[in-house]
């Protein structure tokens, strides 16, 4: 369809919990897919949640191939869930650098659980179902969080590790110097 503008943070919908879609297999449900899915490939971005794009709805969009924003990312398929929810599998976390369409520029270090299973719906209402580990185990929480009104930056736990994209070699050089 078309290619929308990404909100950005601060702005009201990205902190409000979405609707639940209660329709499936509907026209409109087609045009926001295809418009969610229009948008994060014209953004380069690895996911996106309905709320970004200014509609209210637990919707979600997610998948990789070669992507210059997370070129050592293992590849994920691309994943339509629609009123997902999820289940830990394994209580342990694992800090990794999250940027997001919606808060531009910015990378933050965020602890997220490394193994999941989700369920959700595809958009003719059939179920899906998965279990997931590192890389796509935090792209499926970082776009469920959206749903939540949740965006990344409440997820850091020590805020000096949130930096702008342009400073994050440095950053991480800094980091890793034994002298540190």
């Amino acid at each position: 369809m078309a290619v929308q503008e990404v909100l950005k943070m601060g702005h009201p919908i990205l902190r409000q919990v979405a609707l639940p879609v209660t329709e499936f297999n509907t026209p409109a449900l087609d045009n926001l897919i295809l418009d969610m899915k229009d948008t994060m490939v014209a953004y380069n971005g690895a996911g996106l949640a309905a709320p970004q794009i200014g509609a209210s709805l637990r919707v979600m969009i997610f998948g990789i191939a070669e992507n210059s924003r997370y070129p050592e990312a293992e590849t994920i398929e691309e994943t339509i869930l629609i009123n997902p929810e999820f289940d830990i599998l394994d209580e342990s976390t694992e800090e990794g650098w999250e940027g997001c369409l919606s808060v531009p520029g910015l990378r933050g270090l965020v602890p997220r659980y490394q193994k999941i299973r989700y369920r959700g719906y595809d958009k003719m209402g059939k179920l899906v179902e998965k279990e997931v580990e590192n890389f796509h185990a935090r792209v499926f929480q970082h776009e469920y969080d959206h749903l939540n009104g949740v965006l990344y930056p409440q997820r850091i736990t020590d805020m000096t590790n949130f930096t702008f994209e342009t400073e994050l070699p440095y950053y991480i050089a800094t980091k890793a110097s034994p002298n540190d």
